[in-house]
Formats: structure tokens, sequence, C-alpha cells
């Protein structure tokens, strides 16, 4: 595979969906590069990033068919990575996927151009974050907190940060730059073969 698999990490309330997000938005063909949706067994509306709804049913026979690069549970539900990734590093293009902490180094294994990348932020500013979000409690932010930091004592040395503790105006440009300086030099045309 020729592409590079940019594998974005970070503590929930890091701000990984608002920088994904705000990049696909900027991203232009020069770029040479891709945001992949997830699929989800959680329900579209719940809020947080925009990700592609599955039935639990639905993520199974997707799985059991092959249809997942990658695919892990987390937090009550099924979370997947299309197969799509492949064919587009396949054809040379950089792909941006948000991934799960705890599933990296089974990434890692399996693609050899991927680069971890932490979206960084202070744990002041990230426990200010989980308290304004008021999805959980104080026990459950520090729970959050506290495994957000082993995780990250554990993250590989090659792992590339991306601060993010300022406004998500600085965020998305630290990922910009990122991407733009690991944008291949030239790509074949992505034309549909019959």
């Amino acid at each position: 595979m020729n592409g590079k698999l940019l594998y974005l990490v970070g503590a929930s309330g890091s701000g990984k969906d608002s920088l994904l997000e705000g990049c696909r938005k900027r991203l232009q063909p020069h770029h040479g590069c891709f945001v992949a949706h997830r699929y989800i067994t959680r329900a579209a509306n719940v809020g947080g990033e925009n990700h592609i709804h599955l039935s639990s049913e639905e993520f199974d026979m997707r799985a059991n068919m092959g249809m997942f690069a990658m695919q892990w549970y987390s937090h009550g539900n099924s979370y997947g990575i299309g197969s799509e990734v492949d064919d587009w590093l396949s054809k040379g293009v950089n792909v941006v996927i948000n991934g799960s902490r705890e599933y990296l180094q089974i990434a890692m294994a399996s693609y050899p151009n991927l680069i971890p990348v932490l979206v960084e932020v202070d744990p002041d500013c990230l426990y200010e974050r989980l308290k304004q979000r008021g999805r959980e409690d104080e026990e459950e932010i520090r729970r959050r907190l506290d495994r957000h930091e082993q995780i990250v004592a554990t993250l590989p040395d090659s792992i590339v940060k991306v601060d993010n503790n300022a406004d998500l105006e600085h965020g998305i440009q630290e990922l910009l730059k990122l991407i733009e300086t690991l944008a291949p030099q030239q790509l074949k045309p992505l034309r549909a073969t019959h």
C-alpha cells in the first residue's frame, strides 16, 4: 500500500470529531487525502462525529462478509473502518481515520504505512471540556482522565502530536499542516473501472 494511514487517537473530549470535520471541509485534491467515516452501531443523531449508523445485525453481516478493514468494540458499540480505505491506500491516497487507542497496536501490525497521531490536550483543559459536555458525572470524568493517562503512557515513540489546547481553528490548522507535509507528489487518477 502506497498511501499513508493517519490514525488519530485522543481522549474523549480532545476534539477529534471537530478536527476531522474541519479538515474534511477543507481538503483539496492537492492534499491527496480522504477522511474516512466510521461505521458505528451508535444512533446517528446522538451527536459527536459524522458516522454511518448500522444496526448490530447490519454490522455483524458486514463484518462476516469482510467489509471492514478494521473493527473493534468499545463503550457498548461496535466500530468499523470500511474496507474502501484499503483501495484508497493502494491508489496512493493518504487516509485519516478516527481510531481506537486500544486497537492501535493491531492496526500498526496490519498497516506498515500507519502514522499514529495523538490529539494532545492538557488534563485541565480536557477536564473542563468533559464537564461542559455534561455526559458524565465527576467520577466518570476522573476515570476517563485516568484511563487516558494510562493509555498515553503506552503509545509508541513514533507518535506524532497535534496540539488542540487552543481554539478549534488552531487544531484544524495543525492537522492540515501534517496532512500537507505527507501529501503525495503525484496521484493516479481515481477513475472507476468497469
